[in-house]
């Protein structure tokens, strides 16, 4: 699987200092609105994530056993996961795995001690799905339901992948003891496609997308107002600055984070409150992640579309002379 980028390498953006506070009074905002960290507060209901998370509570409320939510880097799967947490109903219980890259024994062990169950780690395979077995049933008489959360899960191993199957099988006569939901990069389909057994037990399934340039500004309108940006102020960002933006991000929300971030520093440096596309053209060449934006390039191409306009044009004029 390739590495994924890293956008957050960077040299425009200092580490936090006064100046960072200075910059954060400069805008009228009380925290940094496009950090990268996956805080629920500044959750997007975009179409594609808000019918992921009611997706999601309708399967826990339904008792569906297995759900998966794809989307590439940067989409925002983390921070749906971490939103589907904060929404749980009363009556779930969740067990987070936010690193599952770990051999069958270990996926095991891990639920189990989430579950609350004292091991001393030398149990037998048999013994700990056994101990899980129990907890379930236990948790179930008390009108509790477990939900098994499993972030990153391109991650998990083709072996780890047939115990969390085996996860699956626990039941009653009439219900499923465990719901299961893996979030995870597009890789997650092809590493079920060597599962089929377990593939064909999901019963829900979404796949997030990246932003639209639609949605963009309201992306970043909800992000600014979130932390604390006043609504009659207007945008710091430009139109122009908006449509580099999504050009340089292709709407992927951490790529829009990092850029918009740096943008608002160097307006900040400057001593301005409005993002001009300068500004975001440097913020955008500075971000790895970015897709570049070459000035040369649609010049030519606009040069190239007059020039095929005239010779098209100059060929119905010698047609008519014949």
């Amino acid at each position: 699987m390739p590495a994924e980028p890293n956008p957050s390498s960077d040299s425009t953006v200092a580490a936090p200092d006064s100046r960072s506070l200075s910059y954060l009074a400069h805008f009228g905002l009380a925290e940094a609105p496009f950090g990268l960290t996956p805080d629920t507060d500044f959750f997007f209901a975009s179409p594609p994530h808000q019918e992921a998370l009611n997706t999601l509570l309708y399967a826990l409320e339904n008792g569906e056993g297995f759900i998966k939510i794809v989307g590439q880097v940067g989409t925002g799967k983390t921070l749906l996961c971490r939103t589907l947490l904060a929404s749980l109903p009363t009556h779930c219980r969740a067990v987070y795995l936010p690193n599952p890259a770990l051999e069958p024994d270990g996926i095991l062990f891990a639920v189990a001690e989430e579950m609350g169950l004292k091991l001393t780690g030398a149990e037998s395979h048999y013994h700990v799905h056994k101990a899980i077995l129990s907890r379930l049933i236990a948790l179930a008489q008390q009108q509790l339901h477990v939900v098994l959360i499993v972030d990153e899960a391109q991650a998990i191993p083709l072996a780890s992948l047939e115990t969390i199957r085996l996860l699956s099988n626990l039941e009653t006569e009439k219900r499923k003891l465990l719901t299961i939901v893996l979030f995870g990069q597009p890789e997650l389909d092809e590493r079920l496609d060597a599962v089929p057994q377990l593939k064909t037990r999901i019963s829900f399934h979404d796949r997030l997308r990246p932003l639209t340039r639609a949605e963009l500004p309201r992306y970043l309108d909800h992000r600014l107002a979130r932390a604390g940006h006043a609504v009659g102020r207007g945008s710091p960002f430009s139109a122009p600055s908006v449509g580099l933006l999504y050009q340089a991000s292709r709407g992927v929300p951490r790529v829009v984070n990092v850029i918009a971030h740096k943008a608002l520093m160097l307006a900040y440096g400057r001593g301005v409150w409005h993002v001009d596309r300068r500004d975001m053209r440097l913020a955008a060449r500075d971000t790895l992640a970015a897709r570049p934006l070459h000035r040369a390039r649609r010049w030519a191409a606009g040069v190239l579309a007059l020039c095929a306009a005239g010779a098209a044009a100059g060929g119905l004029y010698l047609a008519s002379l014949t």
